[in-house]
């Protein structure tokens, strides 16, 4: 089969497509002949630092849509020609080729009202999102939100979600993406850049806090969104935790939240492997009834994905970019 191939440790920005072996089913799994493949900084950070568990050549990419063309023994609830989504675990090959392997119980259905390029936008950034907002924050107890990055994947995703939900959203966006994160149901967009995020932030909660976090940006963010937080309040974080000393005991009484979606699949825990196809199931309706939007920006071919890799290093690229195969 075709695939775009990673030769070695931080030579992502040369990969090209070349022809290595078509995967087969173990027990428990199926080959999907994946049509479409989501880009996301997962990526190139891993293609830059390697994984002990890799052998050389490697293949890049987490999101995968495309159709069953394989089942393996124990396989009965899928059969070829399904069309599927699934999030992949980066431990093993990934999506940016013609054919990818994964565990039945962890793939979702697509709905045929969405592509196979939307529903390959969904995974990694949409999950992560549906994950801190409907598995993690108590969102019954919850009015305001923060969401750091809205122009980001899971920015974008979590705003939605949140609005979706009924909540009062604020985000941090640079000045060129505000009309865009507003139109994803965001009430109010700080300029990180040229606004300080705390006296906005306490402008807008009449000095009282948000109830919850979603920070996005790191460990440095993280900490600094603890003074953004009010008494009983939460912080789910997905790129670094903060410095829990910067709150004393006993005063704030935050909840937090650690986010690491990829981390499903090393556990052996079933019950949590199936919530990945779950949560897929549950934001693909969202999609269908256009409750949510994919985010989907940009498709482009499998040869572009080191370019537009580079791009999303830069940190300057809002939504979701989709590399189509088929």
């Amino acid at each position: 089969m075709k695939a775009l191939l990673l030769n070695g440790k931080n030579e992502w920005k040369n990969m090209k497509i070349e022809e290595t072996e078509k995967p087969t089913p173990q027990k428990g799994e199926v080959v999907v002949e994946i049509h479409a493949a989501g880009l996301n900084p997962v990526d190139y950070k891993t293609g830059t630092n390697g994984n002990p568990n890799w052998t050389f050549p490697h293949i890049l990419g987490l999101d995968a849509a495309g159709t069953i063309h394989e089942v393996g023994e124990g396989v009965t609830e899928w059969k070829k020609g399904d069309r599927v989504v699934y999030h992949g675990d980066f431990n093993k090959k990934g999506a940016y080729a013609e054919y990818g392997v994964t565990t039945a119980h962890t793939i979702s259905r697509i709905p045929d009202s969405i592509t196979f390029e939307e529903a390959a936008a969904l995974p990694t950034a949409g999950y992560t999102a549906y994950q801190a907002l409907f598995r993690k924050l108590p969102m019954n107890a919850i009015e305001t939100i923060l969401i750091h990055g809205g122009a980001g994947g899971v920015g974008g995703f979590g705003i939605q979600l949140a609005k979706a939900a009924g909540k009062t959203v604020i985000t941090t966006a640079s000045e060129r993406n505000h009309a865009y994160v507003l139109s994803l149901g965001a009430n109010h967009v700080i300029d990180y850049t040229k606004e300080d995020v705390k006296v906005k932030v306490m402008e807008l909660t009449n000095g009282r806090g948000v109830d919850a976090v979603l920070d996005t940006v790191g460990r440095d963010n993280a900490t600094a969104s603890l003074d953004l937080i009010a008494y009983n309040g939460h912080i789910a974080h997905i790129a670094g935790a903060p410095d829990y000393s910067h709150v004393k005991p006993f005063t704030k009484v935050i909840s937090f939240h650690e986010i690491a979606l990829n981390a499903i699949h090393h556990h052996n825990d079933v019950v949590s492997e199936r919530d990945l196809a779950k949560m897929g199931d549950e934001l693909q309706k969202m999609v269908a009834e256009k409750k949510v939007s994919p985010l989907l920006e940009r498709v482009i071919p499998l040869e572009e994905v080191p370019q537009t890799l580079e791009e999303l290093s830069n940190r300057h690229v809002k939504g979701k970019i989709v590399a189509k195969i088929k």
